[in-house]
């Protein structure tokens, strides 16, 4: 990301969390909360600004940030702040709204840009105290939301008083991104290791997932039906307002219509390789079930269900650790290794049907 983009990013959210802007104005300055491929995220006080990924598909955003303004997902999802009217001032040029115009969307230096309240994020120095419970229940309530029709009037969750924002027809919400995030990342594998043989069992067991779980054909429509997050990670949660808020979901980019399991998906396969303790996992399995989680039966083996897209989610994980220890010249850590290890156990098993529970 160039120094050009965070310093527009920070002078958004400065701008933002200063509206009407003071006489003035004695903040700390921005600070650089992530930086990668796939989104910079820059803070200024209460305010977050967010460059997603070049060439990002903005109407699919578009569905998606009116989807975490609803109010009926206020205790779920974090919802986005309205960008200001007029663009902030330099070093911030040529802030223009896309051709379809929404209250939460803006553009710089051409990437799309949205702004958020900050929450404050899981403490990583206290693994005991990750809040495995609090994501299950708020995943459960995700999964059981009805999504209105397209072209409905609904409004969005309330903005600040000095930024207005309209009531929104009901987009067409788009598919979960998840199956698409598995095959970017076998393809980023590929890439970055060519011939390689250290990915024969990454791509066996990927050879062995149905077709959509591949991102090659449609999911079933028996399990495509639910509102899903599409990349859950502990990472995705935040406390707010800060700190000790409620905690709720942010990062929609991969939100929409889908298998609601593969939102279990992530913390299922790292159980299933040792990396989740057992207690974690079924302390997690509980409170989506007490809940109401639509994704698994009340009782019982949640395994028909979640096989899948647990495999998956190990494809996904062994093949970026393959890809990224390639880009950084290492092998891969232990941890690694025991995702690629999944893989290979993975490759020994039946390929899956395209019917059935596992469809």
């Amino acid at each position: 990301m160039t120094t050009a983009v965070i310093r527009a990013l920070g002078a958004l959210a400065h701008d933002a969390a200063h509206t009407p802007a003071p006489a003035e104005c004695d903040c700390p300055p921005p600070v650089v909360l992530a930086d990668r491929a796939d989104g910079t995220v820059v803070r200024s006080g209460a305010v977050v600004a967010k460059a997603h990924a070049p060439g990002t598909d903005t109407a699919a955003l578009e569905a998606r940030l009116w989807l975490s303004a609803r109010p009926a997902l206020a205790d779920v999802l974090l919802a986005p702040l309205p960008v200001p009217a007029q663009p902030p001032t330099a070093p911030v040029t040529a802030a223009q709204r896309p051709a379809r115009p929404s209250p939460y969307l803006t553009e710089l230096h051409g990437r799309p840009v949205t702004l958020w309240p900050y929450g404050e994020p899981v403490y990583p120095g206290d693994p005991d105290a990750a809040p495995w419970e609090e994501a299950a229940s708020l995943l459960a309530r995700l999964h059981r939301t009805a999504f209105p029709a397209p072209g409905l009037p609904v409004p969005p969750a309330l903005p600040a008083p000095a930024l207005p924002a309209p009531a929104l027809p009901a987009p067409a919400l788009p598919v979960m991104r998840g199956p698409a995030k598995a095959a970017l990342a076998v393809d980023r594998m590929r890439a970055a290791r060519p011939g390689d043989p250290s990915t024969g069992p990454v791509l066996a067991a990927w050879q062995r997932l149905p077709g959509w779980a591949r991102d090659e054909t449609p999911a079933p429509a028996d399990r495509a039906r639910f509102l899903c997050h599409g990349d859950l990670h502990l990472g995705q949660l935040v406390r707010h307002p800060a700190p000790r808020g409620r905690w709720l979901l942010i990062d929609v980019d991969d939100a929409g219509i889908g298998d609601a399991t593969w939102d279990l998906a992530r913390p299922a396969a790292w159980y299933a390789a040792g990396l989740l303790p057992p207690d974690v996992w079924f302390r997690f399995l509980g409170a989506y079930r007490a809940a109401g989680g639509p994704a698994l039966p009340a009782d019982g083996d949640p395994w028909p269900e979640l096989d899948v897209a647990a495999r998956a989610l190990t494809v996904q994980t062994a093949a970026l650790a393959l890809a990224k220890s390639a880009a950084e010249g290492r092998d891969p850590d232990e941890v690694e290794q025991m995702m690629i290890g999944s893989c290979a156990r993975i490759a020994t098993l039946p390929p899956e049907l395209a019917t059935g529970n596992a469809s």
